[in-house]
């Protein structure tokens, strides 16, 4: 029985501590199929259907690392990718479903991640991300949630650690909208159709067939530029740095030259962000897309050379599809 085993799970995470969270993972444990799984560890409980496994634990939900592995360790299964359930909090306060993938790529060794992960690391991006935000677009105007709901990416950041494809999926941005049923209702029923057990056809399935995967740039939080791409059908995407990702000091000047290398974090986050959503989509091609008006001249020219030294393609609008 042991190829039965080595069979994948997709490991779904909620917390009892986040209503945008557990309201979700309620409405996804109400539709059929669902049975008691395997405790595997005190405070925390999990459900299995299929090969969707959905484990549900008390703390925040970017405080427990390493989830993956440690289910793995306690039930033998090994997870192929994490999907998080958790709370969207924004200055703008609107209404919204979000998607994005982890890590903190651009933090030094000594700095304290303030949202959970390891400094200077990111987590491999989830190659369902891009077709989920197109369904979760499609569902949320099915159910009647837009325009009053923005269906967005964000940018990647925060934890928890995680070492398989991982993604968030939140609703945001006030307490008003965390516990709101049709958004709970809209979430679930992207996890349902999205993982394949309405119809055993799941969205999102990376093939290895050589496709290209958008690696973002530049731009603000909610990758608006980059968003404008992956929104279009058939569009991969991995690692999505905004500017706050790419911290870059400014250069010496010279006669009013500038001159000498940027220093910063912005090599590495780079650098890691790509290694990531190489690895998140093998047999893919990551070309970089750069949000060309969020930079300064010097900015965007040490970043397209960067890039060329790293032998990473820079694409256009219109190589991505």
């Amino acid at each position: 029985m042991a190829s039965e085993e080595a069979k994948t799970v997709v490991l779904v995470v909620a917390t009892t501590s986040d209503p945008a969270s557990i309201g979700p993972a309620a409405a996804f444990l109400a539709m059929p199929g669902w049975s008691p799984g395997p405790p595997i560890a005190d405070g925390m409980e999990s459900y299995t259907n299929g090969n969707v496994r959905l484990l549900k634990h008390e703390h925040s939900i970017i405080a427990e690392d390493n989830l993956d592995q440690r289910w793995q360790e306690a039930t033998g299964e090994p997870v192929s990718e994490v999907i998080f359930l958790s709370k969207h909090t924004a200055v703008s306060n609107r209404p919204a479903l979000t998607v994005h993938p982890i890590g903190v790529p651009h933090l030094k060794e000594d700095e304290t991640p303030p949202q959970g992960g390891i400094p200077g690391w990111a987590a491999m991006p989830n190659p369902r991300i891009g077709p989920w935000l197109r369904l979760m677009q499609k569902i949320a105007v099915e159910q009647g949630l837009v325009p009053e709901f923005e269906i967005t990416l964000e940018a990647t950041h925060h934890g928890p650690v995680t070492s398989t494809p991982t993604m968030f999926l939140e609703i945001g941005s006030t307490k008003e909208f965390w516990g709101r049923q049709d958004a709970a209702q809209a979430i679930a029923v992207v996890l349902w159709k999205g993982l394949g057990l309405e119809d055993g056809n799941a969205v999102g399935s990376w093939q290895r067939n050589g496709e290209k995967v958008l690696l973002g740039i530049g731009g603000g939080h909610y990758a608006p530029r980059h968003m404008d791409i992956v929104i279009k059908d058939g569009v991969w995407v991995g690692h999505l740095l905004s500017g706050y990702s790419l911290p870059m000091d400014p250069p010496s000047q010279v006669n009013g030259k500038t001159s000498g290398d940027v220093a910063g974090m912005w090599k590495h986050s780079i650098k890691v962000s790509y290694e990531a959503t190489k690895a998140a989509f093998p047999g893919g091609e990551v070309i970089a897309h750069l949000d060309h008006k969020s930079f300064k001249g010097w900015q965007k020219n040490a970043v397209t050379s960067f890039l060329q030294e790293q032998n990473i393609r820079i694409g256009k609008p219109s190589d991505f599809f």
